[in-house]
C-alpha cells in the first residue's frame, strides 16, 4: 500500500482533485455536468437550523442518507421503505425500525464531523436509493451490489464485484463483511469471491455460485469509469458503480484512495497491472477500454483453472450423455448461466431409456396446479405423493416460470460428460424441437467450471 501511494496516488492525484473526490456533493454535480449518470440528491441540511425546520414526512418511502466527507462506507444509512401505518418510521434492509428521532441524531452526528476524514463539520444529504436489479436479488442480501473499477492513465486495471450480506448489515463494504467478487475484464464475468479475506464459492447460506456471473452493460461500466477520470482529473482512482433496474449504470462515488481487496478478489497484485499500462498514450475511452479488455481479461485458461480449481468452458460445448443402458449420445449443449437447472429436449430423453417417463407424465392433468412463484416447493410435494410412484424412472417434477411461460416438467437423473468432467445431473424435459439445442446446462451443474463468455 506504501508502494502504491507513493509512486501512484501522490504524483497522480492533486490536492486539488482529491477534494473533489472527497466531497460528494460537489462531485456528483461535476460527473453530472460531464454526462455521467448520479443518483437524484433528495435534499441536504448543512445547519442544525436546517435540520430543526426539516420536514420528515416529505421523505419517500426509502432513500440513502450520506455524510458529505464521509469514507471507508462510515455514516451512510440505507433506509429500505416505510414502516406500514407509520408516516415517520422506516425501516431498514435488515428490519430494524428507523424513527424520525433516529435521523435527526444521525444527522447531528454527520454535522458534528463523526464520520468526517478529519472530523471537521460535515453536511448530511438525502439520495434516491438505486432499484436492486433482478440477476442480483438471489446473491444480495437486502441492499445494493456496486462494481469498482480500478483505473488509472485511462485504462480500467482492475474490478470486482462487492454484494452486500447479511453480516454487513445489506451494505457492500467488504471490510464488515461484504462479499467481494473479482471480474475478468474482458468480458465481466465473476471468477473468485472472498468474505472475510476467505475464498468461497456460494452465496452464504445458498447453493448460488458466485463465479459465472455476467456483469450486465459491462463496455457501458468501463466506460463510464474512464470517463470519471477525464471529469475528475483524477489519475489513479477507483471508481463505484451500481445497476440500477430501470436506469442501468448509475455512478455512485469516486475514491482517490481506493483500499486493496480488489487484489484478493482477482488473485493477482495490482502493481504490475498499473506498470504495464504507465507511460501509454492513450487517446480516446474506446482506446482505454481495448487496452483493459485485451490486457487484463480471459488471460489464459490454465491460469485460470489453476487459480480457480475449474474448468473455462464457452457459451457451446459438447455434452456426452449416459443412457439408461449406458449408451453415449453426444450433444452440442447452450451453457445458460441464467437458469437454475439443466433441461433437454424430448426426443433426446426418448433416446436416452426414458420414454416410459414422459409417456405416463403426459397423462397427468397439471392443469388444476396453481403455479405461481412462492407456490414451487408446494406443487412439487403434492405432485410427487400423488403421482410420484405411478411413473417410471421419474425423479422429480420442475416448476418453471420462463419466456415461453409457467409449466410443470418431469426430472430424471441423468450423468453427463463435459470438457472430461463427469456430472450427475436432475435433468428436466421439455419440447425444444424448435429450439436450436437440445440441451442447455443450467447453475446446478456449472459448479466445477468457469463459463468464459466471449
Amino acid at each position: 500500500m506504501n508502494a502504491r501511494n507513493l509512486r501512484y496516488i501522490r504524483p497522480y492525484n492533486l490536492k486539488k482533485a482529491k477534494r473533489l473526490a472527497d466531497n460528494k456533493l460537489r462531485c456528483k454535480r461535476v460527473l453530472r455536468k460531464g454526462g455521467i449518470p448520479v443518483p437524484e440528491l433528495i435534499t441536504k441540511i448543512k445547519t442544525k437550523e436546517d435540520l430543526d425546520k426539516f420536514d420528515f414526512s416529505a421523505l419517500p418511502n426509502s432513500f440513502v442518507l450520506k455524510p458529505n466527507f464521509g469514507f471507508g462506507g462510515e455514516g451512510i444509512m440505507v433506509v429500505y421503505g416505510r414502516k406500514k401505518g407509520e408516516t415517520n418510521v422506516w425501516v431498514k434492509a435488515n428490519r430494524d425500525p428507523v424513527t424520525e428521532e433516529d435521523l435527526i441524531t444521525h444527522i447531528r452526528n454527520i454535522l458534528d464531523g463523526s464520520f468526517s476524514r478529519a472530523n471537521t463539520p460535515d453536511i448530511a444529504f438525502f439520495e434516491e436509493r438505486i432499484q436492486l436489479l433482478k440477476l442480483f436479488k438471489p446473491y444480495a442480501f437486502k441492499g445494493i451490489p456496486d462494481i469498482r473499477v480500478i483505473v488509472f492513465n485511462r485504462v480500467p486495471v482492475m474490478a470486482m464485484l462487492r454484494l452486500p450480506t447479511e453480516a454487513s448489515g445489506g451494505t457492500s463494504n467488504v471490510h464488515q463483511g461484504g462479499i467481494a467478487v473479482g471480474i475478468d475484464m474482458a468480458t465481466g464475468v465473476t471468477t473468485t469471491a472472498i468474505q472475510y479475506n476467505h475464498t468461497i464459492e456460494y452465496a452464504p447460506g445458498k447453493r448460488l455460485l458466485l463465479s459465472g456471473i455476467k456483469i450486465p452493460n459491462w463496455k457501458e461500466i468501463l466506460r463510464l469509469a474512464i470517463l470519471s477520470q477525464d471529469v475528475s482529473n483524477l489519475g489513479y482512482l477507483g471508481a463505484d458503480i451500481a445497476i440500477d433496474r430501470n436506469k442501468g449504470p448509475v455512478f455512485m462515488e469516486i475514491n482517490a484512495r481506493p483500499g486493496l481487496a480488489i487484489q484478493n478478489a482477482n488473485q493477482d497484485g495490482i502493481l504490475t497491472r498499473l506498470q504495464r499500462v504507465e507511460g501509454l498514450r492513450v487517446k480516446t475511452i474506446s482506446q482505454g477500454a481495448a487496452l483493459a479488455q485485451n490486457l487484463f481479461g480471459g488471460e489464459i485458461e490454465e491460469e485460470m483453472e489453476e487459480l480457480s480449481g475449474k474448468k473455462v468452458i464457452g457459451l457451446v460445448e459438447k455434452v456426452k450423455l449416459i443412457s439408461t443402458d449406458g449408451r453415449i449420445i453426444e450433444v452440442e449443449a447452450k451453457i445458460d448461466t441464467g437458469a437454475d437447472s439443466s433441461s433437454i429436449d424430448t426426443e433426446l430423453a426418448r433416446q436416452l431409456g426414458f420414454g416410459l417417463t414422459i409417456d405416463a407424465f403426459q397423462e397427468i392433468d397439471v392443469s388444476g396446479y396453481n403455479i405461481i412463484p412462492g407456490k414451487e416447493k408446494e406443487i412439487k410435494q403434492d405432485f410427487m405423493q400423488k403421482f410420484g410412484e405411478k411413473i417410471p424412472g421419474l425423479h422429480n417434477v420442475a416448476v418453471i416460470f420462463s419466456s415461453s411461460g409457467k409449466s410443470i416438467r418431469s426430472v430424471v437423473k441423468c450423468s453427463f460428460v463435459m470438457d472430461d468432467e463427469k456430472v450427475i445431473s436432475r435433468i428436466n424435459i421439455t419440447d425444444r424441437s424448435r429450439l436450436r439445442y437440445q440441451m442447455i446446462v443450467g447453475r446446478k451443474d456449472l459448479k466445477n467450471f468457469l463459463v468464459e463468455v466471449r
